[in-house]
């Protein structure tokens, strides 16, 4: 009992403050320039690219500058990864099964990079969300344009990232010789971590295509989510987060895409495109502000951003997009929880302990509780 009241507890649990606040400013500032570029130019549906190129900027928050560009460079090379494979598979109209087989490789293959690269925030999932979005919308502009804004605007949230130096003009020397040395243990670790990402998001995605889901990319991302904690239960804690913080994320959604009615396949009013592109940049800095404090208080705007920027490039039914986001996430969400369940965090979070304790103490004891929140 005592057991069940401190998960409970733990789910509404807010974590100290950790100068959020900076590192929100930065993420906004990154998705802030490319979209109102892309927005003066009347080019709305073209600012996911951009949103995905500037998720660069969540990573490495708190890290030296000189680490944090490094970790935002591997971490570009993810994000801008899943883009371009998205963007060929909707260039190509290759979906349904295609996109399933396509995003489950890639998840296994971008878990084992970031386990090795050490990425925070950890694991595959803005790289897998990445692909799933680009695929799912029609490419509009030529696939290298949406190549070029994408890679732009992930090297301004790089240059922003590196911009704070200019001011401290701190460098801490050897930090690039800090990344340990994984022994075999470490390796079958993120092995094994790699076949949960294939599994959970494969056989997410199977039941989205089974289910005649419109947008199976989203069970695939949220299957993803429970795969980063640190044991099963803040596994499962990752998992309702995702599932209630969308829900109220819709809801917040639903007041703003469905007062007025939407064309399927017309063009948005221009008052309404501008409206949806400032509320991608708001959404996405409280997003950031909460995203190592409390995950389901970020899922509540990041929801949103989401939502919005499949709008601004493909408008469907605003009805369908909040369902199918719903039913998606929670299906999702589940398959993940029930993966973790079968082939548990136990054997994990042991071999990588041992993994990184060969590298002579370059981990703090402290970083499963920092993946979690992260």
């Amino acid at each position: 009992m005592l057991l069940v009241r401190d998960q409970v507890r733990a789910l509404h649990r807010l974590e100290p403050a950790n100068r959020d606040f900076p590192a929100a400013l930065r993420v906004a500032a990154s998705v802030a320039v490319p979209s109102l570029v892309l927005l003066a130019a009347g080019r709305t549906d073209l600012i996911i690219y951009a949103v995905f190129g500037a998720l660069t900027g969540m990573y490495g928050r708190a890290e030296a500058h000189q680490l944090r560009i490094r970790h935002q460079l591997q971490a570009a090379f993810v994000l801008l990864s899943g883009v371009a494979v998205g963007v060929f598979l909707s260039v190509n109209d290759l979906q349904s099964w295609w996109l399933v087989g396509v995003e489950a490789v890639l998840a296994g293959l971008g878990s084992v990079f970031a386990d090795r690269v050490r990425l925070k925030p950890n694991g595959p999932f803005f790289g897998i969300l990445a692909l799933g979005a680009c695929a799912s919308v029609p490419t509009v502009v030529p696939w290298q344009v949406a190549m070029f804004i994408a890679a732009g605007s992930a090297a301004f949230s790089m240059l922003v990232g590196f911009g704070g130096w200019l001011r401290r003009r701190s460098w801490q020397r050897g930090v690039f010789r800090e990344m340990p040395v994984v022994n075999a243990a470490g390796r079958r670790a993120w092995l094994l971590r790699a076949v949960r990402y294939v599994i959970a998001v494969g056989g997410a995605g199977a039941v989205g295509v089974l289910s005649g889901s419109g947008h199976p990319h989203w069970a695939m991302a949220a299957a993803a989510v429970p795969l980063a904690g640190a044991d099963v239960l803040s596994s499962v804690r990752r998992g309702i987060h995702r599932i209630v913080g969308t829900f109220f994320g819709l809801a917040v959604t639903a007041v703003v895409i469905l007062p007025v009615p939407w064309s399927v396949t017309g063009q948005f009013a221009g008052h309404r495109a501008l409206l949806l592109a400032l509320l991608v940049i708001l959404f996405q800095f409280t997003t950031e502000l909460f995203m190592t404090r409390h995950y389901g208080l970020a899922m509540v705007s990041f929801t949103p951003v989401i939502l919005l920027m499949t709008q601004l490039a493909a408008p469907i039914d605003p009805e369908v997009l909040i369902f199918e986001r719903g039913v998606e996430t929670l299906v999702g969400a589940l398959v993940g929880i029930f993966v973790v369940g079968v082939i548990g965090p136990t054997r994990l979070r042991t071999s990588a302990a041992l993994a990184l304790g060969c590298a002579g103490g370059a981990a703090s004891s402290k970083e499963p509780a920092e993946e979690l929140r992260t």
